[in-house]
């Protein structure tokens, strides 16, 4: 399986702070936005990852991960030139996905939960069909929203409902099989000009192929579009590895523990980490063996 990360778009919510720099580049506590999405494919097993972002910021995120081969990944890179809907990533990456299954993310989503490896590795795993995960919202009219039957089978999804389906909305993380370029090539652009990922689900619905994974109260789930959510998520992040001392959405340690590198691999790389917080914990983490 392939991955995909989309951190394209014009970042206007976050205006100003976006002026100069692609929102998924600005820090959620200690680490870059990128990180975060960048971890989640790493942790379902991915190792072969497009990141599609603007032409003006695309040299950034090169010079920020490279070729991904410190962390026994392979990056690629290709430009968006205008936001034309989530869909649109795999019409972007169709030479890139190839005959593949493919995982899609969003640049500015942040994922975390005890049992996410598991749940992230089972959707890989799945030779057939699509996973979206979704999650228990308050305002679901801000979102997709997929409405379940009786027997909890999801039995239609809507982009931004203006009648209530249901609570659950369908997070920025997507797992499909090797017909999702197919499917995407076939869309037609919606009422807002582009090409709706509800859409491109609603596909797989309706040949009876999409699993829909409800991340329960264990999960968090945020979407960091705007200052608020922003300063919510690094807070979030901050409570977290302070209090228990591990740190989130480390490709470092993703890659030493999903065995993409050796010890000895991680060991140099958290000698080159600085000398802050980030850098301490990969070199007592590597000192430790990893343990």
């Amino acid at each position: 399986m392939k991955g995909i990360i989309l951190a394209g778009g014009s970042g206007t919510r976050l205006y100003p702070a976006t002026l100069a720099i692609n929102k998924q580049l600005l820090p959620i506590y200690d680490k870059p936005m990128v990180y975060y999405p960048l971890s989640v494919l790493m942790l379902a097993g991915i190792r072969d990852i497009l990141l599609i972002s603007t032409p003006e910021h695309l040299a950034f995120y090169q010079g920020l991960l490279g070729n991904g081969s410190d962390w026994g990944i392979r990056l690629k890179y290709v430009v968006q030139d205008k936001p034309v809907g989530l869909a649109h990533a795999f019409v972007l990456g169709r030479k890139f996905v190839g005959d593949d299954r493919v995982a899609l993310i969003l640049g500015d989503n942040v994922f975390y939960g005890h049992g996410l490896s598991a749940e992230l590795a089972d959707a890989a795993a799945r030779g057939e069909g699509a996973t979206v995960f979704a999650y228990h919202v308050s305002e679901p009219s801000q979102y997709g929203v997929v409405k379940f039957d009786e027997a909890d089978r999801p039995i239609d999804i809507v982009e931004k409902p203006k009648q209530y389906l249901s609570n659950w909305a369908v997070t920025g993380l997507y797992f499909y099989d090797d017909r999702a370029s197919e499917f995407a090539r076939a869309l037609k652009p919606s009422s807002r000009g582009e090409l709706e990922i509800t859409d491109l689900n609603r596909a797989y619905l309706e040949r009876g192929q999409l699993s829909v994974e409800l991340m329960g109260r264990g999960y968090a789930w945020l979407d960091t579009g705007t200052p608020d959510s922003l300063q919510e998520a690094a807070a979030f992040v901050g409570t977290l590895q302070n209090r228990q001392g591990f740190r989130i959405a480390c490709p470092e340690e993703v890659a030493f523990r999903q065995g993409f590198i050796s010890l000895d691999q991680f060991a140099g790389l958290a000698e080159e980490s600085g000398q802050g917080g980030y850098g301490r914990y990969l070199r007592e983490l590597a000192a430790s063996g990893g343990v």
